[in-house]
């Protein structure tokens, strides 16, 4: 924290305008999957984003601030007017090693690399931000007294899931995480991290209450049973969702390279990763990204397996099993783990279609100033045990960036995606986009 401070502060402008077409009923998973839902599904749209972003810019210091204001518009086939929000619209404060997050933000992963991955099994940037408030300790930083070799993070939130469905409205998040690193300066570290979500509150068909007050949210966090449903004062107030990494680092000069496995679980109470009925389900990864040659900077490869869900019966000839998890649904929020349509979780997965083996591939670099990356994901998909099916799809992406100073610094983006298989038909798509980023003001 005694880093002297040689940066300046900026207040910074953003626009962007971009425009999708494709072949198909819808646009290609990967054109609008993990980009916090500013490009539409229907296979034609146009969005626009204005905003005025002040970053942070003090590190290592005591103190750093940040925030944004953009506001997102958005027309697409099949919608006869357009639709206009706030993409963002946040503020966030360090001090030392506390941070405060109020707004509409979308939320940081430190395992892996978001522009590569097929997205967390939890929170993946694949809808929409939620409304929230945090507040915790975002960064790993070191404990007290042990030399830098063992770092925690962790948090609480509390969101708001505006998008008013109409099966619950007005339904509110509880998240808590907690983490721990072992190795800090050392080539290898290992890292563990436990996050647990629920959806509570809010009104059902739009007059029964679910429990809106103190004592609701106590049975949220605390994982007790309550509400105003038999089924959640038999179980657990709430859809609750428990998910954790282990991550193994090795790293020198300008290199490093992740080892993770993510699981994840709904049935019960909390069991160690490994150590429980359905671990066969979960995400395992590898990336790897270096610094000193630029034309390929990472490399991602997953494999997402989510078809056990701790068998196929809950309870058969008297005997409780368990099973038949069916992630991220729930018989009281029925459109479980959504939000403005869209899964929370990795666009691959939905209440609708859990059961998913996946293979998924990613690289990144940049060829003279043209920056690319590109992703192949193949993937078949079972639905859920009460509604089963029997489909594959192959999805593709490729995307260019490049900025030309000459064009008055503008970003220009072609990216071109495609569908191949019997759960969305084949469809193939492209999207330009036209950026352009300055100062409005330094001090």
């Amino acid at each position: 924290m005694a880093v002297p401070d040689t940066c300046l502060e900026q207040l910074l402008y953003s626009g962007e305008v971009s425009a999708v077409s494709s072949s198909g009923k819808r646009a290609p998973t990967w054109l609008h999957g993990n980009r916090n839902g500013a490009v539409s599904l229907s296979p034609h749209s146009g969005n626009l984003r204005l905003g005025i972003i002040k970053p942070a810019t003090r590190p290592g210091r005591w103190f750093d601030y940040d925030g944004a204001v953009i506001l997102s518009g958005q027309v697409q086939s099949g919608t006869p007017a357009g639709t206009g929000y706030f993409s963002e619209l946040y503020g966030h404060v360090r001090l030392f090693i506390v941070d405060v997050t109020v707004g509409i933000h979308p939320l940081t992963h430190p395992f892996g690399d978001e522009e590569l991955s097929a997205g967390d099994l939890l929170f993946a940037n694949n809808a929409h931000p939620i409304p929230r408030v945090s507040v915790g300790i975002d960064r790993y930083t070191s404990f007290p007294g042990l030399f830098g070799y063992f770092e925690i993070r962790g948090g609480v939130t509390h969101g708001w899931m505006a998008d008013n469905n109409p099966y619950v409205s007005k339904t509110k998040l509880h998240h808590k995480y907690v983490g721990g690193r072992l190795g800090g300066k050392l080539p290898v570290n290992i890292a563990y991290e436990l996050h647990h979500a629920v959806q509570w509150g809010g009104w059902l068909d739009g007059d029964l209450d679910l429990g809106n007050g103190w004592q609701s949210f106590a049975n949220a966090v605390f994982a007790r049973k309550g509400g105003a449903t038999r089924s959640e004062q038999l179980n657990k107030q709430g859809n609750h969702m428990i998910s954790q990494t282990v991550c193994l680092t090795a790293k020198g000069e300008g290199w490093h390279v992740d080892l993770y496995w993510q699981d994840f679980q709904e049935d019960g109470g909390l069991n160690l990763i490994g150590f429980k009925c359905n671990s066969m389900d979960g995400r395992w990864g590898i990336h790897a990204s270096q610094e000193r040659w630029p034309y390929i900077g990472g490399v991602t490869f997953e494999v997402v397996q989510m078809t056990d869900q701790s068998g196929p019966w809950h309870d058969r000839d008297g005997m409780v099993f368990g099973g038949k998890d069916s992630y991220y649904s729930n018989g009281v929020y029925r459109q479980g783990w959504t939000y403005f349509g869209r899964p929370v979780c990795s666009p691959l997965l939905s209440p609708d279609d859990s059961r998913v083996w996946a293979y998924h591939g990613g690289v990144k670099g940049d060829i003279y100033g043209f920056r690319y990356r590109a992703m192949c994901t193949y993937s078949d998909h079972y639905g859920t045990y009460s509604a089963p099916l029997k489909s594959h799809n192959t999805s593709w992406l490729v995307e260019v960036k490049k900025t030309v100073p000459q064009a008055w610094g503008l970003e220009f983006g072609l990216a071109l995606a495609g569908d191949h298989g019997n759960l969305y038909g084949d469809s193939f798509g492209a999207m330009i986009t036209v950026r352009k980023q300055g100062i409005i003001k330094s001090w």
